[in-house]
């Protein structure tokens, strides 16, 4: 690309005019908001973890799982739920809100 800015310039702008100079924006890491999630399979499968560490309670059938005491911020919808969960989170994916009404559950945002 010798002489890209001297005579080969008219070169560089018809056929090249993104050849030079930055391009894009970096978002500084700071700035970046890390989301922790979770799958309600894994919810399902770690429940008696969840009971001994004091996030979860059983209320008759259903179990009541406080997602915010175990550091997650959003539930996502991998996996199956075989028993009635009652899951508090702040986010929600359509599909994990589904997945628990259909297993007897519910989903509380808050």
């Amino acid at each position: 690309m010798s002489g890209g800015h001297k005579h080969k310039w008219s070169y560089v702008i018809r056929y090249m005019p993104d050849y030079f100079g930055k391009h894009g924006f970096t978002r500084p890491p700071e700035l970046r908001e890390e989301v922790k999630a979770i799958n309600v399979g894994e919810i399902d499968e770690r429940i008696e973890e969840f009971r001994e560490s004091g996030a979860a309670t059983r209320d008759g059938e259903k179990i009541i799982v406080d997602v915010a005491k175990l550091g997650y911020d959003k539930v996502l919808g991998g996996g199956r739920v075989t028993r009635p969960l009652v899951v508090k989170s702040k986010n929600f994916v359509e599909l994990a809100v589904r997945k628990l009404k259909e297993a007897g559950g519910d989903a509380v945002s808050g």
